[in-house]
């Protein structure tokens, strides 16, 4: 892990011991004031770039959150940075487009593993070793949605390097091999589509370190294509599902 000058990782601003194990991972920095209000004692910690962190406790462990950009660059950096101070388990937290009919607007999709459609992750190993979520978090976040009460799908997403690339493929030059690759997620059975999953599997991987996801359905644009982003798709919904998985996880880690 890089240092800056004073020390601190290069982007993150964060020293070590300054975050528990558990890191909850955001895109957008906007979101993660909302879900440290969740946590007891929660305060900003470091804000640099697109990278804010805030920190606290829950269920008196130590936990963080932190936003990591868009794309699986920025994610792979977060990662990287913050298991170099202490942190060895990341749950993405964030939206998704719908693929499947049954991936509604409002329903949450816990990432078994990720489909490897963009280009961070060939940085770190070749292109037959799978992005898969850990067994233990899936697990948790499934079982944190069913006590919850929450309505939920469990299985593949994909995981991408251009929003318009998938938004806008036919005004692409090569909206053919988009339209091709689209089809083919869609017929494997990738229930949504996003853009971190994969780099956060992968860097976690070769860290030896936990990482799982939990994706809200923004829209599905396969049933509505003028649907994304949806007022049925609650944030507050997201953060229950996280904060219910993340405690199921905690309470077996301690036993």
């Amino acid at each position: 892990m890089l240092l800056d000058d004073n020390g601190r990782a290069y982007h993150l601003d964060l020293g070590a011991g300054e975050v528990g194990r558990y890191v909850l991972l955001p895109g957008d920095p906007g979101r993660v004031e909302p879900i440290a209000e969740r946590f007891d004692g929660a305060r900003k910690l470091a804000e640099r770039r697109e990278y804010l962190t805030w920190v606290g406790t829950l269920d008196g462990e130590p936990v963080a959150v932190t936003s990591t950009g868009i794309g699986c660059p920025s994610a792979a950096i977060a990662v990287e940075e913050l298991a170099g101070v202490g942190a060895d388990t990341f749950i993405r937290v964030g939206q998704a487009g719908g693929m499947q009919p049954e991936a509604r607007s409002g329903d949450l999709v816990v990432a078994s593993a990720a489909v490897r459609d963009e280009g961070t992750t060939s940085q770190y190993v070749p292109e037959a070793f799978p992005a898969v979520a850990d067994l233990d978090v899936t697990a948790a976040l499934r079982d944190g949605l069913r006590h919850a009460g929450l309505r939920h799908h469990v299985g593949v997403v994909q995981s991408k390097d251009s929003f318009y690339g998938q938004r806008q493929r036919e005004r692409m030059p090569v909206s053919g091999e988009l339209q091709a690759r689209w089809d083919a997620w869609i017929r494997a059975g990738a229930l949504c589509s996003e853009m971190e999953a994969a780099a956060i599997f992968v860097v976690s991987s070769v860290l030896r370190a936990r990482a799982g996801a939990i994706l809200l359905v923004a829209g599905n644009q396969e049933i509505d294509p003028e649907g994304e982003h949806r007022g049925d798709a609650k944030l507050d919904t997201l953060i229950d599902g996280a904060i219910a998985g993340l405690r199921v996880l905690i309470a077996r880690d301690a036993d």
